[in-house]
């Protein structure tokens, strides 16, 4: 993907070992040729701050080369605090249609007001008789107990994949000798 982007910004490369050195000539080539300077000379040589950029033209085509010097991000790293948050909400041109809080009644209200009856009233179809209390949850027995052990788990899932791998091995013929 990276290949396919118009703008690179190359940063020093240094070349230490004969691989370094290949990987700077390939690297070197995947640039347009440029009557300026000498790429292999000048990517090693770079400084702080500075890169070999090159981006694509209105028309496509990949502008020369160019050495350049980057400027640090001038922003700061950190909350700007709560004073400049309501001088740049004041200021937006948003602010005159969004500065007020509507809380609409949203579908799930309108959906629960809809299911839940107003009260004392009867909902449609129960008569007033109390309904019948639930029976309570039987507690798992032992077995469901040490079967939902996750190592028992683990241990039943190793022992069907080792069994329907024989049973495969046997039935087509390449079973183990």
């Amino acid at each position: 993907m990276l290949s396919q982007l118009g703008a690179r910004v190359q940063h020093a490369l240094r070349a230490f070992t004969p691989d370094d050195q290949k990987a700077l000539a390939r690297t070197v080539k995947t640039y347009p040729k440029s009557p300026h300077y000498d790429l292999e000379t000048a990517l090693t040589s770079l400084g702080i701050g500075e890169a070999i950029v090159t981006v694509l033209s209105e028309r496509g085509a990949p502008t020369p080369v160019a050495w350049t010097r980057l400027r640090a991000p001038r922003s700061k790293m950190g909350s700007i605090g709560a004073d400049a948050i309501r001088a740049a909400v004041a200021s937006s041109e948003l602010n005159a249609k969004y500065a007020e809080t509507i809380d609409r009644e949203s579908a799930y209200e309108k959906l629960t007001a809809k299911a839940v009856p107003a009260p004392g009233s009867a909902p449609v179809g129960e008569s007033e008789a109390p309904a019948a209390p639930r029976p309570e949850k039987e507690e798992p027995g032992m077995l469901s107990q040490v079967l939902s052990n996750p190592a028992v788990k683990s241990f039943m899932r190793s022992a069907a994949s080792s069994l329907g791998r024989e049973f495969s091995r046997g039935l087509f013929g390449n079973r183990r000798r």
